[in-house]
């Protein structure tokens, strides 16, 4: 039985530790949110800082919003760097920047500890199933310890690189999710306003080559009008800006991911921060004077 350390209990970190809780780990936890009382009521214990996590676990797991809470989980005041000896592995669970890593990576190597980046896809329906998608970067020897752990939260595992490739991946992902959610928003608003049945259009392209898990998912929500989240714009919004503010530090051009992040940007300027991605298609249809007929 591993001790592990799981620090951020939102919607998605809350039910990854209670998985990891479920096979018989130890699981030390502490989070900035209300204690996880169903998590302590299985035998979690909670501690009062994230450095008294660092002290008690062998492998410390993250999942915090963005960038600045990861850096200062780690190196605030009470830090997880503060609790670390060497041997200790720090896995970031987060989507942040592939940047921002390899410089986390280092000043956690820098301590005798081994650091994994290995955000996740699947949202909070994945991490409630434990089916998520993980994209790992770091050691192999690293991954090998953590990979029981790993399977215990997702079904699709794979080691991608070194430490900041699995925020590549992630960030690569957000950029695929986006731009196939504009492709499906301005195919069934064009439809509609054209005077076919959205519904029966998105059923006949489900049989051919322009079929998608999103169209399947998003496509029904756009549709039948379903925006609650499922995964929200103001986080796509933060990975959209991640894999901007990456390709101009590397000097690649992303047009269309670009496009799809002023749409995000006009549904929030619209009261729709917080509504699923799927409600980019409302963007759309303010520029075309339609809504998708429902179905």
């Amino acid at each position: 039985m591993s001790t592990i350390g799981f620090i951020g209990l939102g919607i998605m970190g809350r039910p990854m530790a209670g998985h990891l809780l479920a096979a018989g780990n130890k699981l030390v936890t502490f989070s900035r949110g209300a204690k996880p009382e169903e998590l302590l009521a299985k035998g979690a214990q909670w501690v009062d800082s994230n450095r008294q996590v660092a002290e008690s676990a062998d492998i410390i797991f993250l999942m915090v919003p963005d960038t600045a809470d990861v850096e200062a989980v780690l190196f605030g005041e009470n830090g997880v760097a503060a609790g670390l000896i060497p041997g200790k592995i720090v896995v970031d669970m987060s989507s942040i920047s592939p940047v921002a890593t390899k410089e986390i990576a280092k000043k956690i190597n820098d301590l005798g500890c081994d650091y994994l980046d290995a955000p996740v896809s699947g949202g909070e329906v994945g991490a409630k199933a434990g089916s998520l998608t993980i994209m790992v970067g770091g050691p192999q020897a690293a991954f090998d310890k953590v990979k029981p752990l790993f399977d215990l939260m997702g079904k699709n595992v794979t080691l991608v690189g070194g430490n900041g490739d699995g925020q590549t991946t992630k960030v690569a992902n957000q950029i695929i999710v986006a731009l196939t959610i504009e492709a499906v928003a301005e195919a069934l608003v064009f439809a509609s306003k054209a005077g076919a049945d959205p519904a029966q259009v998105r059923q006949a392209l489900m049989g051919g080559f322009a079929s998608s898990r999103i169209l399947e998912v998003h496509g029904e929500r756009m549709i039948k009008r379903t925006f609650d989240p499922g995964f929200r714009i103001e986080l796509h919004q933060k990975d959209l800006n991640l894999a901007l503010a990456s390709a101009r530090a590397i000097g690649v051009s992303l047009p269309n991911t670009a496009t799809a992040q002023e749409l995000f940007n006009a549904c929030a300027a619209n009261g729709g921060a917080k509504w699923d991605h799927s409600g980019m298609v409302k963007a759309l249809e303010l520029l075309a004077q339609h809504e998708v007929a429902k179905a």
